[in-house]
């Protein structure tokens, strides 16, 4: 079963990596709340997929953390269960993911943003439900390793502009967002000239998020 996806906007999508940790997966109520929550905040979920890690999985990812305190336990919790992958399309979707999430230390999320995903689903600085990347650097890499066979740039230039323009539906069984297999051609404009151009504009100053914000509006 699918449902229509209303036309968003002329601002270009930005992508990012989320993921549902094994203490979420575990649990299908709290998984199927995270996914709703997901779609209520419009967010546009281009690939989704179950899968597990092996210990050697999850020192690769984490290798960065490799020597402090919590690396040990972060990386046999990775490993330790099915962990449930997405790529997410948003307007400003790495900023949005990350404030839905909340602070990753539980106890703070549960005290200024006790809304928030970790503050109603985490149960310790490990087991807090979700991860998110934190830039686009970093969501480029991460989807890399989550999803191998998808490809950035070819997803800017050839789907970017039906998901923006709203030529999707959401596939209630597949739990991703599809396009039209009948869509029409999307109109030339400024937006979809240079897709090269717009992954460098993605890109974000050090310390900072990257925004679409100052991208050129069509």
């Amino acid at each position: 079963m699918s449902t229509m996806v209303h036309q968003r906007g002329h601002r270009v999508l930005q992508l990012t990596l989320a993921v549902l940790k094994p203490d979420a997966v575990a649990h299908p109520l709290i998984s199927e709340a995270v996914h709703e929550k997901i779609l209520s905040n419009r967010f546009l979920i281009i690939r989704s997929k179950i899968l597990s890690w092996t210990k050697n999985d999850s020192q690769n990812f984490y290798r960065e953390h490799s020597g402090r305190f919590f690396y040990q336990r972060l990386v046999e919790f990775m490993a330790s269960g099915p962990m449930r992958a997405y790529i997410l399309a948003h307007e400003d979707a790495i900023k949005l993911w990350r404030d839905l999430m909340g602070p990753t230390k539980v106890f703070r999320a549960r005290y200024i943003m006790p809304e928030s995903i970790r503050g109603l689903y985490g149960l310790t600085d490990t087991r807090n439900t979700t991860h998110g990347s934190d830039s686009f650097e970093s969501a480029k890499r991460e989807m890399a390793i989550f999803f191998p066979e998808f490809s950035v740039s070819s997803w800017y230039e050839q789907e970017e502009p039906h998901f923006r323009l709203g030529a999707v539906t959401y596939n209630q069984e597949k739990l991703i967002h599809t396009v039209h297999q009948d869509k029409d051609t999307i109109p030339s404009n400024d937006c979809t000239k240079d897709r090269t151009e717009t992954e460098t504009s993605l890109k974000p100053k050090s310390g900072t998020y990257a925004n679409t914000s100052s991208l050129v509006q069509c």
